[in-house]
């Protein structure tokens, strides 16, 4: 793209995002690279500094840009004499192709999981909690949820997700505004920036983001380190097969109460190293927060999808990273 060709519209119908790589890059010093949504309420912009954007994934051959939610993306330059050349275009799936999906058969029962607003006046507290948790898309493909850790640039995912950085998006706010929406609210997007640590055994992985100021609103959720009760009350907020952030409270399995821990001291990656419930996920919740409904603290990091599903003991997890909070 260039010279009097200065804009061009990638149309996927149906996908849920669109992401596109660039190379032959000759963007002139003064002209801006836009990516945005058709009506530009999501717009990405890539100089010839392409660090400084803190959105763009540099690779041998030139770079992705940072996805844009929805089915088009509208790409453009300003200076006739800049040009780039898309080479390569990842997008999401379609509902269709979503639905066609195999998963690791997580859902308990019916599916009692719902849009996180849906529970804003019945739930306010676990409600409450949602903001601090994010979408994971892990190189324009593969899908997991992370959440915000503390006050500070924190984040925690598992380390099955990722344990290198390197094109992994974190979207925030990607849910229903309206209970049983099909549409998301703004979603604001920031790049992974470095692994603190990980454990394979313990299946985490600590991360910080670029642009920690634009997610730091979002708030956080606490370490609660210490073994739950079974039969204690619990809830997992994630973004199951990469939908709308979705609750998971209600447990058909429990006569349509509240999710309880069914088992402590489960093996997991490690022997003794999870608990299990019966709240519903699927794939895509990897790395969702595991929450007691006592302390409404994290007690678990969901990992295992199979009835009972399973989250590694957030006490183990406390015990190698609390020093890195």
């Amino acid at each position: 793209m260039g010279g009097t060709n200065r804009s061009t519209t990638i149309e996927r119908p149906g996908s849920g995002y669109v992401k596109i790589h660039f190379t032959d890059l000759r963007i002139l010093p003064g002209d801006v690279l836009t990516v945005s949504n058709p009506d530009g309420t999501e717009k990405y912009t890539y100089t010839r500094d392409l660090k400084s954007s803190l959105t763009a994934t540099p690779d041998a051959t030139g770079f992705w840009a940072m996805s844009v939610t929805g089915s088009s993306a509208v790409v453009s330059l300003k200076n006739p004499l800049s040009r780039v050349r898309i080479d390569k275009i990842t997008r999401g799936y379609t509902e269709a192709e979503m639905s066609s999906q195999p998963s690791v058969q997580s859902i308990c029962g019916t599916n009692d999981y719902k849009d996180a607003v849906c529970y804003q006046s019945s739930n306010p507290t676990e409600w409450g909690k949602t903001p601090a948790v994010a979408k994971l898309l892990r190189n324009g493909s593969s899908l997991c949820t992370a959440w915000r850790v503390g006050p500070n640039n924190r984040m925690l995912t598992n380390e099955h997700c990722f344990t290198s950085t390197t094109g992994i998006e974190v979207w925030f706010n990607y849910q229903c505004p309206t209970c049983g929406g099909t549409a998301s609210a703004t979603v604001t997007k920031v790049l992974a920036a470095q692994v603190l640590k990980y454990s394979a055994a313990l299946d985490y992985t600590l991360f910080t983001v670029n642009n920690f100021a634009a997610i730091s609103s979002f708030g956080y959720l606490e370490l609660d380190a210490r073994v739950p009760a079974v039969g204690e009350e619990m809830y997992i907020v994630g973004h199951p097969a990469g939908k709308l952030k979705k609750l998971s409270l209600r447990d058909n399995n429990n006569g349509g109460g509240y999710c309880v821990v069914r088992a402590v001291r489960v093996n997991g990656s490690s022997s003794q190293s999870d608990i299990s419930y019966m709240c519903d996920t699927e794939g895509g919740s990897s790395g969702s927060p595991v929450l007691s409904r006592r302390t409404h603290k994290v007690i678990g990091l969901h990992h295992f999808g199979g009835c009972p599903n399973q989250g590694v003991r957030i006490d183990l997890v406390a015990a190698q990273i609390n020093s890195l909070l």
